[in-house]
């Protein structure tokens, strides 16, 4: 079964399947939707206009055996940067696409009239239907209904209110394993879905499979990518405390950003941290190893139950609890955990809406710390779209904005994550030069920084540093596009094994031949794709800065300034 283009167009609600153009074979998840945007959306087009197009791709090696290969795609003009926006996420969608024959969704225009539709796919393509009984819905009820309707099995990739509204932080949500919430997160591009009238997307693959060329070769080298993966002991401190194990690790380095990011450490670091996060999963009988999609080896998601020992969430991430948490100075997990509900069930991102929350509170709508105020605020100013809860779904940007404060950690509009780029130097300049706004895993320099994976590189000095973002943004792109989770890259950057088996998977998937510099060369020409959109919008060098702030306050313990030239900066792009 050779793979397709299914391509929708909700203007006169026709569907076509299409041959796969030459150009596009090679490529798929990020690397695919960052080519079809390129090639199709008009750069300086309104992002919730007809121009517009949603792609969804999977990744080379979705529905595959290969581990950590469940990734799904979604790439968009952003409405929340105006560049192109790549975001990508677990779930069981990507697999279930791969087995359609499903190379990427592209979906085009919009409804003319004032309806809601849903987007059936299978091996035959896609069937557009109108839609009634979940608009309006959370994602959790929205799913819930649809397994009933019809049937657990299938993948469902939905919106939820804040897609229907249109908020400019609005994610793509994506049923995982278990039925729960995965977020393709930052960006807004749940927007875009909700601009074209779709509140859900099912997946059903029938009896469809991934053909592999060389089964033989794929095994082999599958186990010992697999291998790789599981001994790295990055990968093993994942599963046991889940990406939360970074809370102390960070404050450690001064580098967590608090209160709207005027101080690099939180006096109640240790009541959110992963060691007590896994304390507190283990005494409620939740789960502290949790795989977002099958396949995966590393297990770094969670099911945090409430004092009831009753579902909360799953797979809440560090820079979502320390967003809710360390930003907003609040040292409540249990609130941090029903906020991280809140927001997957509004299917809003966890990060832009709680650091928006963070230069609210600078603005006195409500104290720092206050956790029950922000709960009231989700609950009764965003999940109803008030003018308040409007705002804040319209991320960080449009707070600071409305409320004339100064401090407003964003690069080309997008929040800040996580990661003070005053104390850790090297993912300031991801921040700067991401073609996808501030974005810590376009090019994760946490790892040498911080981790010391893949060598090490003091976090305070400016040297190296414009080196290492280039060449981890380099690799990411080329990760994003295989399907695979980010997090091989701890293995990669150290195991000596684990990139060459990679490779091995693609040639044995394909039948093909690609050596490591052909990787380095796809991640080389995904960026300056990438970047060529952003330049045709009209964004320029300029834009590749971080705010004002950030070179006039030193932060504590450290007493460090953001000291990067503009011209230091520019010369990330010298590839």
């Amino acid at each position: 079964m050779a793979d397709k283009i299914f391509r929708v167009n909700m203007t006169d609600l026709s569907t076509s399947v299409e041959d796969v153009p030459a150009g596009w074979a090679g490529h798929g998840g990020r690397g695919l939707t960052s080519t079809i945007v390129a090639a199709e959306v008009p750069p300086t087009c309104h992002p919730l206009g007809p121009n517009n197009k949603l792609v969804i791709a999977p990744g080379l090696l979705s529905g595959t055996p290969a581990a950590n290969s469940g990734r799904l795609s979604c790439g968009a003009k952003s409405p929340l940067t105006g560049t192109i926006k790549e975001s990508n996420s677990g779930g069981t969608s990507a697999q279930l696409l791969a087995k359609c024959g499903c190379k990427a969704i592209i979906i085009e225009g919009q409804p003319k009239a004032d309806t809601w539709y849903n987007l059936a796919v299978t091996p035959e393509g896609v069937t557009i239907n109108e839609e009634k009984e979940v608009i309006g819905k959370g994602n959790f009820a929205t799913i819930e209904l649809l397994n009933e309707r019809l049937g657990a099995s299938l993948g469902i990739i939905s919106i939820g209110p804040a897609g229907e509204m249109k908020m400019r932080a609005a994610n793509i949500s994506v049923k995982d394993p278990d039925g729960h919430i995965r977020s393709c997160g930052r960006g807004g591009l749940g927007a875009v879905m909700g601009s074209k009238g779709i509140k859900f997307i099912s997946v059903d693959p029938k009896d469809g499979k991934v053909e592999i060329a060389d089964i033989d070769k794929f095994r082999a080298a599958n186990k010992a990518f697999a291998k790789a993966l599981v001994d790295h002991p990055v990968s093993q401190a994942l599963g046991t405390y889940g990406t939360n194990v970074l809370v102390n690790i960070i404050n450690e380095s001064g580098g967590l950003p608090t209160r709207n990011f005027t101080q690099g450490q939180f006096e109640g670091h240790e009541q959110i941290s992963g060691e007590t996060m896994h304390d507190v999963i283990k005494e409620r009988d939740g789960k502290v190893k949790h795989n977002c999609h099958k396949g995966c080896v590393i297990q770094c998601s969670q099911i945090y139950n409430d004092v009831k020992k009753e579902y909360k969430t799953s797979g809440i991430e560090y820079e979502s609890i320390w967003a809710l948490g360390a930003d907003c100075a609040i040292d409540n997990l249990d609130q941090i955990a029903e906020a991280d509900h809140l927001l997957d069930d509004l299917g809003l991102d966890s990060i832009e809406t709680a650091v928006a929350m963070g230069v609210a509170m600078e603005a006195g709508v409500i104290e720092f710390g206050d956790g029950e105020g922000l709960l009231r605020i989700l609950t009764e100013e965003v999940a109803k779209g008030t003018g308040l809860g409007r705002i804040i779904g319209g991320g960080a940007g449009d707070v600071g904005r409305a409320y004339g404060v100064t401090r407003v950690p964003v690069v080309k509009n997008q929040a800040i994550p996580a990661y003070d780029p005053r104390a850790i130097k090297g993912i300031g300049i991801t921040y700067a030069t991401s073609t996808q706004g501030a974005d810590h895993t376009m090019g994760y320099t946490i790892a040498t920084n911080i981790l010391g994976v893949g060598g090490s590189i003091d976090p305070l000095t400016k040297e190296g540093q414009v080196e290492l973002s280039r060449n981890l943004q380099i690799a990411t792109a080329a990760i994003d596009s295989t399907g695979m989770c980010l997090f091989i890259a701890f293995a990669a950057l150290d195991d000596t094994t684990c990139l060459p088996a990679l490779i091995d998977l693609i040639n044995a998937r394909f039948g093909i031949a690609l050596t490591g510099d052909d990787v380095v060369n796809l991640g080389k020409y995904i960026l300056k794709t990438e970047h060529a959109f952003n330049q045709a919008a009209g964004f320029t060098k300029e834009d590749d800065r971080l705010p004002e702030f950030f070179s006039l306050e030193p932060i504590a313990p450290h007493n460090v300034v953001w000291d990067f030239t503009g011209e230091e900066i520019d010369t990330f792009w010298e590839f």
